[in-house]
Formats: structure tokens, sequence, C-alpha cells
């Protein structure tokens, strides 16, 4: 199943170039876009980890990050990512800060979709209850921060792509977000 949203297609130096819907922009050729990530933490500096929903066109029940999406026109990356905590995890956030604003991946999913982000990572903090949504999430959990960032390393095959790149490359300051 899929929502009437699109990506923002882009060049390489990130100017907007147009508009697909987003299902038929992830395919075998999927276009340079524009992307979100964000990681989120609970009082106790948890993190929380998703499983992709079977549902899902790339990477179905893969392990990830806490919540992704695509900005859509006329709409921050901040307000999308509480678009998309709201809608995915029924979730409200507070101290949304980014992390890694100039992440950018290209990956190819065992079925062959490739994601192709330009996908600034950020961070917030958990402000409530979660209630997913199975269309998008089959299942959460809380990991110590320090013992996920061990698990990717040590088993990179069982997590997305980008969660394992995005560990790497904002470390430090993921680390610190989860202290605070």
């Amino acid at each position: 199943m899929h929502t009437e949203e699109h990506v923002i297609l882009v060049n390489d130096r990130g100017e907007a170039l147009g508009t697909l819907e987003k299902y038929a922009a992830h395919n075998s050729h999927t276009p340079l876009h524009l992307a979100f990530s964000c990681w989120l933490f609970n009082a106790r500096g948890e993190c929380l980890v998703t499983r992709r929903a079977l549902s899902k066109k790339a990477w179905p029940g893969v392990w990830t990050n806490s919540v992704c999406g695509h900005p859509q026109s006329g709409e921050t990356t901040e307000q999308a990512i509480v678009r998309r905590c709201r809608f995915e995890l029924g979730a409200e956030v507070t101290r949304l800060t980014a992390m890694f604003t100039d992440f950018r991946y290209r990956e190819v999913d065992p079925s062959g979709i490739v994601e192709n982000e330009i996908c600034p990572v950020y961070a917030a903090q958990l402000a409530g209850p979660l209630t997913l949504n199975p269309d998008e999430v089959m299942a959460c959990e809380w990991v110590d921060f320090a013992t996920l960032l061990q698990t990717l390393e040590s088993t990179p095959w069982a997590f997305s792509p980008w969660m394992v790149a995005e560990a790497a490359g904002a470390r430090a300051a993921l680390s610190a977000f989860s202290a605070q």
C-alpha cells in the first residue's frame, strides 16, 4: 500500500528539477531526489529502531532507524519529519536537531529497487507514546545507543544500508544527542 506522496527530483547540487509520484519514482533507475532520516531517542537515551513493513516496496522487513521519508513541495525538512513521525509512529517529537546535513547515498535492494537520495539526518526526542502504522512499521525496539552502534558495526547486513552509513557518518553527533 502506498500514499499519494511525491518525491522532489534534484540535480547533483540539490536544486529542484520537478516531482514524481513516490511509488513510481522508486524502481531500478530511481532518479536522485530529496529525503530525510530521523533517529528518535527516549528520555533514557535509548534509540528507537523500526522494522519496515513487509508491504514496503524497497527493503521490506528490514530493521532501520526510527523514521525516514520525503519532504513534499512547500514543506521544510523539519515539517516533513514531524508529519512522518505522526504518520508512521503516531509520535510527537521535540528537540529536532540536524546531525548530518550533507548525507547522500545510492543503494540497491535485493529486488533491484534503487534508493538514490540526498538525505539529511536528524535526531529528535520522543514526546509521548507510539502507535505504529502497520502499513509502514511492523515492529520496533528501544535499544541502548552504544549497543546499537556496536551491533551496526558487527552485523551491518542486518540493517538498512542507509542506517549503517548514517551511524558511521554521524556517530559523534548522535552519541552526544543520546547522552543529553
